[in-house]
């Protein structure tokens, strides 16, 4: 997968993890992304709002044998395969979704 999607397939990793915690104040109501970031979805549904994402730098994160993992709060999270989502990076930098990620997935 190439870098261009990571964006993407970190949008949809976050909301598997976390119930979405942010919310769309209106900020973004006439962004020309909107409709595509709400288009998003994973294996596990719709995931993605420009309201609740974040940037991620590229020493935050990597991709080794085709998985993902992120750097969130100094601790490297692996992004699941169902989460990645393969439609091509319309954002142009890469982000995630939600504030945290949850390391209890149980």
């Amino acid at each position: 997968m190439f870098p261009a999607k990571l964006a993407a397939s970190l949008l949809g990793s976050a909301l598997l993890l976390t119930p979405v915690l942010a919310g769309d104040d209106g900020r973004y109501d006439h962004s020309p992304l909107k409709p595509w970031f709400e288009s998003l979805q994973s294996e596990f549904g719709k995931c993605c709002t420009d309201a609740d994402g974040y940037i991620v730098s590229d020493a935050d994160w990597e991709s080794t044998r085709g998985r993902y993992r992120v750097l969130i709060d100094d601790e490297w999270v692996i992004v699941p395969d169902g989460a990645v989502i393969t439609q091509p990076n319309r954002f142009g930098r890469k982000r995630r979704s939600a504030p945290t990620f949850s390391r209890h997935m149980g």
